[in-house]
């Protein structure tokens, strides 16, 4: 009886630390820690072309929408819209901000072209 419950205890103890390591190491994790510090951070499932990806920069979190289309050699993202929930966090961006997150979009997805949603695609109009 004294060896099972010695089993389980140690059973017990490696799921906990399985557990919090996988906590730690996950992506939503990962964004979430960067949006609170005001970091950049970019969250994609690239296998997945019908997950949305998720970006942060500077305090304001985007959701970014990914199509498939066709290239001169295979199929690629060809189109992506990016957006933010919340507008009010635009405060404080310029327009070098918005063409440094398309550069680091373009770095994971070249063949794509970036449109963004209102109102950030007027500010960039201008």
């Amino acid at each position: 009886m004294v060896i099972l419950l010695r089993v389980l205890l140690f059973a017990a103890i490696i799921f906990a630390i399985y557990t919090a390591v996988k906590y730690l190491f996950h992506p939503i994790r990962k964004l979430e820690l960067a949006y609170e510090r005001k970091e950049f951070y970019f969250m994609d499932d690239r296998e997945n072309v019908r997950r949305n990806f998720h970006l942060t920069y500077k305090g304001v979190l985007f959701e970014g929408e990914k199509y498939l289309g066709t290239t001169a050699d295979s199929f690629e993202v060809v189109s992506i819209f990016i957006w933010t929930h919340s507008e009010a966090s635009l405060n404080g961006l310029n327009k070098e901000d918005f063409f440094f997150l398309e550069s680091k979009v373009l770095e994971h997805y070249p063949h794509a072209v970036i449109d963004w949603k209102s109102p950030i695609k007027e500010f960039l109009k201008n």
